[in-house]
């Protein structure tokens, strides 16, 4: 379950040094993952836990290696709680929200770098979900898909925060951050929602999961630099 991003959709960028999470500070992205691999070990060993239904067949380190807690976990998440403790705003029926059906015909191509980076049945474009997601939420809403397939929905959460995607819809972002339509109606406000990703094919949110964060450059030219050797080792004689 991818819940939130490492990216932000509004700079662009990776942070560096000193990164929070779930109102914790830590000196560093490595001091994040480690102590929230450090409570997912021990929620592993938990009886009752390994007892929810799709909790994966494997060993407690083959799920701790491809996990990456709490953003996402190769198992139930047991982070989502705390997440939505964290980010969620509780209903106060004193605060008005109204919004009108969402009513127009929507028409998305499936020619976008996003979207053919992995192609999956059922998947939609992620420009046609913004439309949906700007019209009823607020910036830094938690937007929930419980079946995900590849991220979308959480790709589109995310793209509510940057102009360039905004505006290739077709709106306009005022400096006050409001979007407006063709007809200068006001549709939205720009801003980042906050994503819960689930399905049940662990595949899907593995998927998902990179789907919506972005990876230090430098850690990806190790890992393919590392691959290219194991495979290069493994199956160099079927090319002699």
């Amino acid at each position: 379950m991818t819940m939130e991003s490492l990216f932000n959709p509004e700079t662009g960028t990776v942070p560096t040094g000193p990164v929070e999470c779930l109102g914790m500070t830590f000196p560093d992205d490595n001091a994040r993952r480690e102590h929230f691999l450090g409570l997912l070990r021990e929620k592993l060993k938990d009886p009752e836990f390994r007892k929810i239904e799709g909790l994966p067949i494997g060993s407690d380190e083959d799920i701790l290696a491809l996990s990456d807690p709490p953003y996402y976990t190769a198992c139930p998440n047991p982070f989502i709680e705390d997440f939505i403790r964290y980010y969620g705003k509780p209903y106060d029926p004193n605060i008005p929200y109204g919004r009108e059906p969402f009513a127009a015909d929507v028409s998305e191509g499936k020619n976008d770098p996003i979207y053919n980076a992995h192609s999956y049945h059922t998947k939609v474009p992620h420009k046609a979900i913004m439309r949906y997601i700007l019209h009823y939420t607020e910036p830094g809403d938690v937007v929930f898909d419980g079946f995900c397939g590849t991220g979308m929905t959480g790709v589109a959460s995310l793209l509510c925060g940057e102009r360039f995607t905004i505006e290739s819809l077709g709106y306009k972002v005022t400096p006050d951050g409001l979007i407006r339509d063709l007809n200068n109606i006001v549709i939205g406000k720009i801003g980042a929602r906050r994503p819960i990703l689930n399905d049940l094919a662990p595949a899907a949110t593995f998927i998902s999961s990179n789907y919506c964060r972005v990876a230090d450059s430098s850690s990806v030219n190790h890992s393919l630099k590392k691959i290219i050797k194991q495979v290069k080792r493994d199956r160099m004689d079927v090319y002699q």
